[in-house]
């Protein structure tokens, strides 16, 4: 569904990404794990259309998308959830929702919300309430909602642990195992190394702007230098 082959990507003169290589297939959860700084939101960035990368190409099933506008990127399925929520914090849960179809899935608005809130019951019980007054875990799972309102066949979703307490993780990642069980591929970028490699089929781990290990996610979890590294252990 996706590959992204050389990517070399930043910020003014500042190259951050040097030369990436990643893809996504239909039906994976496929984990792009590294540090703050590493790279991990540039290539969200780009994939998103938010900047036009230096050099390499972006495939979107069969397309290329490198430099494409944001809009035509949301309208052709490939959805992203940004780091740290970014709800309409004065509009309700459900004016959120809606507006998650604006550029895609209008014609099917009613019965995305009510698969959304199905998937999500709790939503349901906040639908008039603002976004701003939710908890995080609730802002979180608006978020993932906003975007299924626009009816994915990519989803990429940026740190969706982030923030969250231990037991909403858990919560969060059985979500996200879900959402996968039902069809829809996931790109998930998170610093969470453990519970990313529990849920994913592939990994990615990007250091200093480069893939310094890729693989089934088994392997990895199992790699000594992943565990030294990440794991402390």
């Amino acid at each position: 569904m996706l590959e992204i082959s050389g990517l070399r990507a930043g910020y003014g003169a500042v190259e951050i990404l040097r030369g990436v290589d990643l893809r996504v297939d239909a039906g994976e959860i496929v984990a792009l794990l590294g540090s703050n700084g590493v790279g991990k939101s540039t290539l969200n960035n780009n994939v998103s259309g938010l900047y036009v990368p230096f050099a390499g190409r972006i495939v979107f099933q069969g397309r290329d998308i490198s430099g494409a506008t944001p809009r035509s990127i949301v309208e052709s399925g490939l959805i992203q959830v940004p780091e740290g929520r970014r709800v309409f914090p004065n509009l309700s849960v459900r004016e959120n929702l809606e507006l998650g179809s604006y550029r895609r899935g209008r014609a099917r608005r009613a019965a995305n919300l009510a698969r959304v809130t199905d998937i999500f019951p709790r939503l349901k019980e906040r639908f008039t309430q603002k976004a701003g007054t939710l908890s995080g875990g609730e802002q979180q799972m608006l978020a993932i909602g906003r975007a299924m309102m626009a009816e994915p066949t990519l989803l990429i979703l940026d740190e969706p642990s982030l923030g969250l307490s231990p037991l909403l993780v858990e919560t969060m990642f059985a979500l996200i195992q879900k959402l996968n069980v039902d069809g829809l591929a996931i790109l998930l970028v998170e610093q969470n190394v453990v519970q990313s490699l529990a849920i994913a089929h592939r990994a990615y781990v990007l250091e200093n702007g480069v893939v310094a290990m890729s693989g089934p996610a088994q392997d990895l979890a199992a790699d000594p230098g992943l565990r030294r590294s990440y794991l402390g252990l």
